[in-house]
């Protein structure tokens, strides 16, 4: 049983930002530990070090949201906290909520800041748990919050380069395939009970959550969802009908290739149940699946077009293209200081940053096998195409508006 002191001192942490954020900030067990004991003594409580620290508990890999204990709060926790997860919570949905110490986003997914973060000792003493109905009710605290430019993608196609190029700059906040979106993505896009305006609610709650962001300076907010985001596009277009996107792509055959090193979740038999309504999937040979899998991805980027505001862009084009259309689509004039940071992250591996960047095509070229080659033209061979020639129209476009 938690002792009557702990459970005040955790309500005098939380009713007071200043002090939760001074906390938050800690990374050190043994330091935050006397902190704490320093503000329970100030607010009239009996509490030690060695006691604090004992109250403690890790959860590097928050399995804690594996608990269905009920949310003890409505609406979200004030200060910098973002959504961890979406769990459930006997009949219903919560939002376990984590605190990133203001700490940007800077990490190649958000799943790496997550984790990092879950290691502050402010999250091992203090945890929120709000229902998900609370979070769309109130539109997740800032309602107002409209992403400048959504990243979809085929999967395994310089997404991530983008992304972190994007977050090379300080004034730039860039989420990149947040578990929670990707649940509550997953709920709406599933959920044909729900009407499309409640749907709308949800998604717009929880991007609007996620983006108010650890760091108050980041004026600019990007989302690089998950590669089979495309087949929600309409509900994304719905719930932000202003905001830019963008689809990238890539050569099949290399595409494929990194799939068969390491397979990619989506790209499993069952793992999305029956999101792609490919038929006789667990019969397929793994190279055929994976590629109807990117197939459907890219079918409904290309569906979707008509929605407005897309723009299609190869692998290959990359990093000059961040500058010479993605930027310009985005709405993004950027300063010196801004193609300086880019250059910079684009010499990087954006999912290895302490490794240089190397281009892999040719390697992975020489990889594939007849049998993976036949997939990729069978399967992938027009709509790739297609996809070619919509990218290409629009660089043709470009170039006589220049």
């Amino acid at each position: 049983m938690t002792p009557p002191a702990l459970d005040r001192l955790r309500a005098s942490i939380s009713s007071d930002i200043e002090l939760e954020r001074h906390l938050a900030a800690i990374e050190d067990v043994e330091d935050f530990a006397v902190a704490a004991a320093w503000c329970a003594d100030k607010a009239g409580l009996a509490l030690t070090p060695d006691e604090i620290r004992a109250a403690l508990k890790p959860d590097p890999l928050g399995l804690d949201r594996f608990d269905d204990r009920p949310p003890r709060a409505s609406g979200r926790p004030a200060g910098h906290w973002l959504p961890g997860a979406v769990v459930s919570s006997g009949e219903a949905l919560a939002v376990d909520w984590v605190h990133f110490g203001g700490r940007p986003l800077i990490e190649p997914f958000f799943e790496d800041s997550l984790r990092r973060a879950r290691q502050r000792p402010i999250n091992m003493l203090l945890r929120h748990r709000t229902a998900l109905a609370d979070l769309v009710s109130n539109g997740g605290g800032r309602p107002d919050v409209a992403p400048d430019g959504f990243i979809f993608h085929m999967s395994r196609c310089g997404s991530t380069l983008v992304a972190q190029m994007l977050a090379a700059d300080e004034r730039h906040l860039v989420l990149s395939e947040a578990p929670p979106l990707d649940a509550v993505v997953q709920l709406a896009h599933g959920r044909r009970d729900a009407s499309m305006d409640e749907r709308v609610a949800l998604l717009r709650a929880m991007v609007g959550a996620l983006g108010q962001g650890p760091d108050a300076r980041r004026r600019r907010y990007f989302v690089k969802l998950d590669s089979w985001h495309t087949l929600a596009l309409p509900l994304f277009r719905r719930a932000f009908p202003d905001t830019p996107w963008l689809f990238l792509y890539r050569d099949p055959v290399e595409v494929l290739v990194s799939h068969m090193r390491m397979r990619g979740f989506q790209t499993v038999p069952g793992a999305m149940g029956d999101l792609y309504g490919i038929a006789g999937g667990e019969r397929m040979a793994v190279e055929t699946y994976v590629a109807h899998v990117l197939a459907r991805i890219c079918e409904a980027a290309l569906t979707h077009r008509p929605l407005g505001r897309g723009l299609f862009v190869n692998y290959r084009e990359l990093p000059r293209a961040v500058e010479t259309r993605i930027l310009p689509h985005f709405g993004i004039a950027p300063d010196d200081g801004m193609l300086r940071a880019m250059a910079m992250a684009a010499q990087r591996n954006a999912k290895m940053p302490r490794t240089a960047f190397e281009r892999d095509e040719t390697s992975k070229q020489a990889e594939a096998g007849p049998a993976l080659r036949s997939a990729a033209e069978a399967v992938l061979g027009d709509v790739h195409r297609h996809l070619e020639a919509v990218s290409g129209a629009a660089i043709t476009e470009e170039f006589a508006s220049a």
